[in-house]
């Protein structure tokens, strides 16, 4: 087994490692279909050995070959590492700098085995989240950060390393773009020709950042979703007995099972892949699986009854599964289910994001690969399929939201009836999470804020969290009633999230903040580092599906209805100004839960050492992170950011933010129209 020691010390090439092909016990992403021309997988082939001296050329080409025309990609599988992925502790990566260090950390965490959906194919979570885009590239990353001083900057270029330069013991140590496509190449087809030929790369979001932490991740934000779905859609955030609909149980998804039964609801969740059922079903985050419909409907009937928390997983096509509740209640009159949603993976429809309710899992992914234009016809059958069931169940009483995953959507381009008369560009039939409920959280500057303890002991964790609690309640006697209810839910999240067992992998723990509470828990957990109350640095970042991360209009920005929501200034913005402001790394991606071409975001990573510098760093670009966003949600006409900005002006002599003058009378506009 290699050590960390001999992974930073760059590609091993005397001797080549011995090629093991893929792990047969371990989940494998899918076989990608670039359909290259003669000329474009010689230039692919090219590409993936120029990372190689010239004497090994011949040996090595004959299997990226083989691997490119198996796989459609060429990973690399001799250079996997033997070593076991893992967040390690701090001190035994071998580095000249903490910051250096915590990067390693972050990378191998995304690439355990027990957060990553792929691992040997560098896949994090959403069927293609890289963090690389071969291993050749993961060799060559952690030798740079190992040499790297406080004096240079890594510099990523989707997935590939670009090298060493110098810089500024103020600039971030690692600059990561993934996917930055001219817009008029930003399609899938183009995307999936350039990710075979090894010349970009789909970052999702966290993966491609180095900052995903597991479902936990997701789990926190979940549970808001529903809770704050019970309160606009039910008229109470009590939801014993309530029973909620949905689909997923892989990277990202994975965590609506646990999130509902934190929510108190009656969580049933869809999956056709019998391996993430299986894997939550250990972890604890699942309670019960089944593939009988007949139990499945019997267990939700006992459940409500009861007003029991449950979360059951359903070996199946959802699309079986919304037809089935849609009979049930034809048949006796009872609506089984309350609130319902979707989180397959439809930003990667027709590869594995998706599969059709006619075929089996076996036959789609054979499918999906030797007929693909078939495949997708049966995708969009499908999709109108679930969409006819669940427009039945909404008109019986049902409420519905798209989670963002582009399926509303891709449910349109299929030609289901999700369409809403008079609409804009970014409305459906349906609200989308952000539009009707996670949006004005957003807007009062509340978020996915992370942290990870690099010590790798859970007493570190635990005292951050003890950190966090203190500090929004002594917050939460001082907002406003609106922002109350949020500080509630959080404070009522973080004193539960022990109990819960929601680490997988990394000490992490995530909760959403506004400005005023991210800045105070950073610079509450860099004193308690300075004192040594935590062990080891910890690193800070939050999800991109936030505030002032995403540019996304049909998920993150679908409720600015100002024109702009199709425009991305506002995460370009974030990831520059992130940079200056002394984040530890920053990132910017095309690409994200909605789909290549749909999304730009940008993310960060900053290391708390305790010292004064670090507290520093974190105060002003936090600061920063989060008023970005409000003041472009402000301009957007928002009436919650408007609101937010105006109190955070009064805290920060600083800051100056341009307010809109809104139009208060529709027949002004109308008159001139008309004249």
């Amino acid at each position: 087994m290699s050590s960390l020691k001999e992974i930073c010390a760059g590609l091993p090439l005397d001797p080549l490692p011995p090629n093991r092909g893929r792990d047969p016990s371990i989940p494998h992403a899918l076989v990608r279909t670039p359909n290259f021309t003669p000329a474009e997988e010689r230039l692919a082939l090219r590409n993936a050995l120029r990372y190689f001296p010239p004497n090994l050329h011949a040996t090595l080409a004959t299997e990226f070959a083989q691997e490119l025309r198996q796989y459609g990609h060429i990973y690399m599988y001799r250079f996997c590492p033997t070593l076991r992925m893992r967040a390690y502790p701090i001190d035994q990566y071998p580095c000249r700098t903490r910051q250096a260090a915590s990067i390693m950390l972050m990378i191998m965490n995304n690439l355990d085995p027990a957060v990553a959906q792929f691992p040997q194919e560098l896949v994090t979570y959403g069927g293609n989240g890289q963090v690389f885009s071969n291993w050749a590239q993961f060799w060559l990353v952690f030798h740079y950060l190992s040499t790297m001083t406080e004096e240079q900057t890594l510099v990523m270029y989707s997935g590939h390393p670009l090298g060493l330069f110098p810089s500024l013991p103020s600039s971030p140590r690692c600059v990561i773009t993934n996917g930055m496509v001219i817009p008029n190449y930003s399609s899938r087809e183009e995307y999936e020709k350039m990710f075979a030929m090894g010349i970009t790369m789909y970052g999702q979001m966290t993966a491609g950042s180095y900052c995903y932490i597991g479902p936990q991740g997701i789990v926190h934000g979940t549970m808001l979703t529903v809770l704050n779905a019970g309160r606009r859609y039910l008229g109470s955030g009590d939801l014993r007995g309530c029973v909620f609909v949905t689909s997923g149980l892989g990277g990202m998804s994975g965590a609506q099972a646990k999130a509902a039964v934190i929510a108190g609801c009656v969580g049933v969740i869809a999956e056709v892949d019998e391996a993430p059922l299986k894997k939550r079903h250990e972890q604890g985050w699942l309670m019960e699986i089944t593939s009988d419909l007949s139990h499945c409907i019997q267990r939700v009937r006992e459940a409500r009854r009861s007003k029991m928390a449950l979360s059951l997983g359903y070996h199946g096509n959802i699309v079986d599964l919304w037809e089935c509740l849609y009979q049930e209640y034809k048949k006796t009159g009872e609506l089984l289910v309350d609130l319902g949603s979707d989180q397959t993976s439809l930003h990667n429809p027709f590869s594995g994001g998706y599969y059709p309710v006619q075929l089996t899992f076996r036959q789609a992914n054979q499918l999906m690969n030797t007929d693909p234009e078939r495949f997708k016809t049966l995708v969009h059958e499908s999709l109108r399929r679930q969409v006819a069931a669940i427009n039945k169940l909404s008109d019986a009483g049902m409420f519905f939201w798209d989670y963002g995953n582009a399926f509303l959507l891709e449910a349109q381009r299929a030609g289901a009836k999700v369409e809403k008369k008079g609409g804009g560009a970014t409305e459906f039939k349906y609200p989308s999470y952000v539009q009707h409920i996670m949006g004005d959280i957003f807007s009062l500057g509340f978020g996915p804020f992370r942290w990870v303890c690099t010590s790798g002991d859970p007493a570190d964790l635990a005292e951050t969290d003890a950190i966090a609690t203190a500090v929004l309640e002594e917050i939460s006697s001082t907002v406003t009633e609106r922002v109350r209810q949020q500080y509630s839910d959080n404070i009522r999240w973080i004193c539960e999230a022990g109990k819960h067992k929601m680490v997988v992998g990394s000490q992490a723990r995530i909760l959403y903040s506004d400005q005023r509470g991210r800045v105070s828990i950073a610079l509450a957990i860099n004193q308690a580092i300075a004192k040594g109350r935590v062990s080891a640095p910890v690193v800070i970042s939050r999800d991109h599906h936030d505030v002032s991360g995403t540019d996304s209009p049909f998920r993150e920005t679908s409720n600015v209805y100002d024109g702009s929501a199709f425009c991305a200034d506002m995460a370009v913005q974030n990831f520059v100004g992130d940079a200056f402001r002394g984040a530890t790394w920053v990132a910017l991606h095309n690409g994200g839960g909605v789909g290549w071409g749909e999304v730009m975001n940008g993310g960060f990573g900053l290391v708390l050492d305790g010292s004064e510098d670090a507290g520093q760093r974190a105060k002003l670009m936090l600061n920063w992170d989060v008023s970005n966003g409000v003041a472009r949600r402000c301009w957007s006409g928002n009436a919650n950011a408007y609101e937010t900005i105006q109190r955070t002006m009064e805290d920060q002599r600083q800051l100056r933010v341009t307010m809109p003058n809104p139009v208060l009378e529709d027949q002004i506009l109308d008159r001139a129209l008309q004249g």
